[in-house]
């Protein structure tokens, strides 16, 4: 391997006592493909297997933790003991690459589609419509009852009890990508004005409860070291919406709670804020000094070559996580190590899917989005 890139591959060690063992993770990316039942398939098990070997830490896709929380066609499931033995075959699968296996835990809230839940009934903070970039609007969700938010407060930490019995290594909880948490977090999505909405701070009240509540089971039921981080998304485009200011609140909340990493997500490591910042630094760059070292960060966004992954840690970002560049080559790292870094692959082979070990359902949502991925026009 060329020294110069001995960074990346320095051990990382984390608050609960586990040990990364390099800088490198796999990120979390829905990939459409276990059965309609919940259960994990054989395809998408190969799919991580084909992907996980380099990395010191694989995030799985998300998993809903209750039936109402489902926000995607061919999603695993894990709101429900049933699920255990379908957990526990990913979590060995991913464990016996020499990999952490870390579950991402998440509701889809007003995200989800009507058709993949109980009656149709999709929730929310408020009964608000989700807002794209375009102006057009979602389905109006129901506002969450008290004793409903509860229930799905436990339920992140019934999740996180089946994960520990699955054999995961730890859960990452998802504050992002405008799913419940967020919905929660956000002026736009929250309209509350009861204990969990209304100022900042208790806008703040659902997720910190989860982490809390996660927490908890945590240390009433693992018996060896267990991760747990927390993936959050900076900004909106909504008006009103979460600006920068809000999440430099946010993250520096959660800095102080027992969490072993942030996870921001980017579409561009180095995108600068919409609103709310003050200076021209980057959105890494804000938070990475609002956390001040209490906690590691994971920066995410475009990274395809070994000299861009370098860059990043160039930043003081402990970690970084790559999705679509380790589905375009899944031997990224291995390249590395192996001193052939000139031979990284970063754009998508459109006959290479075989080869790639990529499930039908994801291969062909990739190459029918043009532009979201190198190679795809």
């Amino acid at each position: 391997m060329n020294n110069k890139y001995n960074a990346l591959f320095e051990p990382v060690d984390l608050k609960s006592g586990q040990t990364l063992k390099n800088r490198i993770v796999l990120a979390p990316m829905t990939n459409f493909s276990s059965h309609p039942d919940g259960t994990v398939s054989d395809e998408e098990v190969n799919y991580y297997i084909r992907r996980s070997k380099g990395a010191g830490m694989v995030v799985t896709a998300c998993t809903y933790v209750t039936a109402n929380g489902k926000g995607f066609p061919g999603e695993f499931g894990a709101d429900n003991d049933d699920m255990i033995p379908s957990l526990k075959k990913l979590a060995t699968a991913l464990k016996e690459q020499g990999t952490k296996a870390v579950l991402q835990i998440f509701h889809g809230g007003r995200s989800c589609p009507p058709d993949l839940v109980p009656n149709g009934d999709i929730v929310s903070a408020s009964a608000i419509a989700a807002e794209d970039e375009a102006g057009g609007l979602g389905p109006t969700p129901r506002e969450l009852k008290i004793d409903e938010v509860d229930s799905i407060i436990k339920a992140f930490g019934e999740t996180t009890r089946r994960a520990i019995e699955a054999g995961f290594d730890g859960v990452e909880i998802h504050g992002a990508n405008g799913y419940l948490l967020q919905q929660f977090f956000s002026p736009h999505s929250n309209r509350r004005e009861d204990r969990f909405g209304g100022s900042l701070e208790k806008r703040m009240t659902f997720p910190m409860a989860i982490v809390d509540e996660v927490n908890r089971v945590v240390s009433e039921h693992a018996e060896a070291p267990f991760i747990v981080g927390y993936r959050f998304s900076p900004e909106e485009p909504t008006t009103p919406g979460i600006t920068m200011a809000d999440t430099l609140e946010f993250v520096d909340a959660l800095a102080d709670k027992p969490l072993d990493y942030l996870h921001i997500s980017l579409q561009e490591f180095d995108s600068a804020p919409r609103r709310g910042a003050d200076d021209k630094r980057t959105r890494l760059e804000l938070v990475l000094d609002k956390i001040n070292n209490r906690v590691p960060l994971i920066g995410v966004g475009s990274i395809q070559t070994a000299d861009d992954a370098l860059k990043a840690l160039d930043t003081g970002v402990p970690l970084i996580a790559l999705g679509r560049q380790l589905i375009i080559d899944p031997d990224w790292v291995e390249k590395i190590q192996n001193g052939k870094e000139n031979e990284i692959e970063t754009e998508l082979d459109l006959n290479g899917q075989e080869r790639l070990v990529v499930p039908d359902p994801l291969w062909n949502a990739i190459v029918n989005t043009p532009g979201w991925f190198p190679g795809v026009k």
